[in-house]
């Protein structure tokens, strides 16, 4: 998991500098719901179907629902990019394995008006689940790289993380909730960094961060891993408190109290940086998989992306085109699989 989160952070001050326009992303098929211009061109028509594995208000919905806004029209906030009607799908049965094999296996012609949001938390549990891999999509972008905190809630008994570690020290368990994938990561390498048990500190999963937030609202666990763009909107309002910055420094804003680990004690920095990132099935046309990866690279240069999602919820930028995107992910999946001790 450290080289994996090495890699990733390497990558977010490096490839995102590379990235260019990629055309050789490997794709098949040449199916598409679209009409071509006059030399070729795919563009959509109709709806596009755009599958997020996150329950709504979750990290990755969130992420899908602010591109949908800047590729919409410019009555509605965004930059008239894409004529066609752009639909979010949240799938979030079986965690996201049924989504993501809906998408996998979408015929040609559905294949290029269908796009899945896609990330490293997403990534983990299918290659630990499933017999999907990054070759059974096609990858048009990776967008930005996210991190996690620990959050109290209004029924928490800690005050801060200190507690929470002299709690678990005492006997008592304290449960952590969250979402899937890399906030399982997190937690795993936070509590080995620590020196507990699962049984010390056991984890509830949810089908997004948003749900594991509501599950601490309600005194249903006791703390949660969830990342500024789900939690910010709590912490506004005060009912959620950053306690612990999982990451390798703290963040700013109203996040700004909360400290690192190593802060905290003898301990070293935890953290599993979650890279964001847009699919199509592996049956997506060249054509298509062109068009809908220039409109990720319109929609990383505009000023709504830097200013609406990047900056209001603190993520690192880090676009990558459909080239380089697709080496990245087969990088990352490669050494995920052999850290949990798989074969390709």
């Amino acid at each position: 998991m450290k080289k994996i989160s090495t890699l990733l952070l390497t990558s977010a001050l490096t490839l995102g500098l590379l990235a260019g326009c990629g055309n050789d992303a490997s794709s098949s098929g040449s199916g598409a719901s679209g009409s071509g211009s006059g030399d070729g061109a795919f563009v959509p028509e109709g709806t596009v179907t755009w599958v997020c594995t996150s329950s709504a208000g979750g990290g990755s919905d969130i992420f899908s629902r602010q591109i949908q806004t800047i590729l919409g029209p410019e009555s509605g906030g965004g930059l008239g990019l894409v004529d066609a009607t752009i639909v979010v799908d949240n799938r979030t049965d079986g965690a996201g394995e049924i989504g993501r094999n809906y998408v996998a296996t979408m015929r040609e012609g559905d294949a290029d008006v269908t796009l899945l949001t896609f990330n490293s938390g997403d990534l983990m549990p299918m290659c630990d689940n499933t017999d999907n891999r990054v070759q059974n999509f096609t990858p048009l972008a990776i967008m930005a790289v996210d991190k996690q905190l620990l959050f109290k809630g209004e029924h928490t008994p800690y005050a801060d993380m200190q507690a929470v570690i002299d709690a678990v020290n005492s006997g008592t368990a304290v449960t952590v909730g969250g979402s899937k994938g890399d906030d399982i990561a997190t937690y795993e390498a936070m509590i080995a960094e620590l020196g507990f048990t699962e049984d010390q500190m056991p984890y509830i999963t949810y089908d997004s961060t948003s749900d594991a937030i509501t599950a601490v609202l309600g005194g249903h666990v006791d703390i949660v891993i969830a990342k500024p763009a789900s939690a910010s909107q709590y912490v506004e309002a005060g009912r959620i408190e950053a306690i612990l910055a999982l990451a390798t420094e703290r963040y700013t804003g109203n996040l700004a109290d909360a400290p690192t680990l190593s802060e905290v004690g003898d301990y070293e920095d935890v953290e599993v940086p979650v890279w964001r990132g847009v699919v199509g099935p592996a049956n997506m046309s060249e054509a298509a998989a062109d068009y809908w990866s220039d409109m990720l690279k319109q929609v990383s240069e505009s000023e709504q992306w830097k200013t609406d999602y990047l900056e209001k919820n603190l993520l690192i930028s880090n676009y990558m085109d459909r080239e380089t995107a697709t080496q990245y992910m087969l990088d990352y999946q490669a050494d995920y699989l052999a850290s949990i001790g798989k074969d390709a």
